[in-house]
């Protein structure tokens, strides 16, 4: 009896373990996946001894986005795979978008509308190259259909995209969809990466992927102006360059990941300290903008599982402050970490809570520009008292996978708005709805 159930149990771990090999499972030519998120968000009245152009405004009511999105992903030839997504944005974000550096609803950039408008987000061409022997899977999910891949590769993509869908990575804090919403916690808050209003650019991608690490480099197309929904086609004086490498790690056999992004941008920026020397009561950004100029960073980032429901991030980064803002947010220096449980434990395994904090910074530039009474595309509240903003947010995401769609209430502590220690704090609250499938 004991050996009829041994083999049993044989059995069965050997049927397991073939559901989930790469010879068990097939290769197929078509993805096919949508979502829908649906965002509302409100602050109180707050303490306000004066507002600017950008500010967040101290009296408001409650503001809705909405964004959907299909993914298409059809198989040409041998590891060639191309990618369609049409979207579909509208609504509006507090105060226009504005009045806080790292701001609240992550949906937002995508909006550039509030009515409904249908645009293409992403087309775009990806080709492996295969490097040795071994095989893995990539299974079917957004943007990626279900097949064999090298093990070890070169992949090259083009076409038009979001830089964000490749590099600066994180488990627990990337996607303001399904994570956390704040804009300095989706990405390393002091990376201007290049992307039009809605958040998508034009260009490529190389990368060496081994199973253990990875690299990755882009050149990808800046907008015409700061924050604009055109991106410049004379990429002789407008681009951004983009390097991540990144390694997998483990700390008590647990799976990790560490990056280091550096990031090079070069376009038609205004140059803080010029915009106050030509008007030192009134200075504008946009008045000084003539030749193209640089801006330089990078950030470092790491996501820990530190137990079978939990997992911890981390995030630092910097950029040099000297000229404007060209696509992202007004930071030019982050700090942010957090931490997300699953629902295992409460027996809700696809719930998740999430806690996160992160505190942003500008340079001495950027500081005394605003103190002048300038203003960039996102914040200005027509004087300054510095202070670092600092940021607390957290989410419970209430699954409902019968129907595809989770609920996530949101709270969000923000002090020091825009860096103004005279402004604040702003307590914001929001209700998140997503549907994906």
């Amino acid at each position: 009896m004991k050996k009829f159930v041994a083999t049993l149990l044989l059995l069965k771990t050997m049927a397991l373990l073939a559901q989930t090999s790469p010879d068990s499972i097939k290769d197929r030519n078509w993805s096919f996946h949508a979502q829908a998120t649906s965002i509302w968000q409100y602050h109180p009245s707050f303490t306000a001894p004066y507002t600017g152009s950008h500010s967040l405004l101290p009296n408001e009511g409650g503001k809705v986005s909405f964004t959907a999105t299909i993914y298409a992903g059809r198989r040409l030839w041998k590891n060639a795979i191309i990618y369609f997504n049409p979207e579909v944005a509208g609504g509006s974000g507090l105060s226009s978008a504005e009045g806080i550096a790292g701001f609240p609803n992550g949906e937002t950039f995508r909006i550039g509308s509030p009515k409904l408008k249908l645009y293409l987000a992403r087309l775009f061409i990806e080709q492996k190259f295969a490097l040795g022997g071994g095989i893995a899977v990539e299974e079917d999910d957004q943007n990626q259909v279900q097949h064999h891949v090298p093990a070890r590769y070169i992949s090259i993509r083009a076409g038009k995209f979001s830089i964000a869908d490749f590099f600066d990575d994180n488990n627990y804090s990337h996607d303001p969809r399904t994570q956390f919403m704040n804009w300095s916690l989706m990405s390393n808050g002091a990376w201007d990466y290049p992307a039009n209003t809605r958040g998508y650019t034009v260009g490529g991608v190389i990368e060496y992927h081994a199973p253990q690490w990875a690299t990755r480099i882009s050149a990808t197309q800046m907008p015409t102006y700061a924050n604009g929904p055109d991106l410049n086609n004379d990429i002789a004086h407008a681009y951004g360059l983009t390097w991540e490498i990144e390694k997998n790690t483990k700390m008590n056999n647990r799976p990790g990941v560490v990056r280091l992004l550096l990031f090079h941008n070069l376009a038609n920026m205004g140059n803080y300290e010029e915009a106050i020397r030509k008007d030192p009561t009134t200075p504008d950004i946009t008045s000084v903008r003539s030749d193209p100029k640089t801006k330089n960073g990078f950030g470092i980032s790491a996501d820990q599982e530190i137990a079978n429901n939990a997992g911890i991030f981390l995030r630092g980064s910097w950029n040099d402050g000297r000229n404007e803002t060209w696509a992202f947010t007004e930071i030019d220096n982050s700090v942010s970490g957090g931490i997300v449980w699953n629902g295992t434990a409460w027996k809700r395994k696809k719930d998740a809570f999430g806690a996160a904090v992160v505190v942003n910074g500008i340079s001495k530039p950027h500081q005394d520009y605003l103190k002048a009474g300038g203003s960039g595309f996102i914040i200005g509240d027509g004087a300054l008292n510095y202070g670092h903003e600092a940021i607390f947010e957290t989410y419970y995401k209430f699954s409902i996978p019968k129907i595809f769609l989770s609920i996530s209430p949101d709270y969000q502590f923000v002090l020091n708005p825009a860096y103004n220690k005279d402004r604040g704090p702003v307590h914001i609250f929001a209700v998140r709805a997503h549907l994906e499938l």
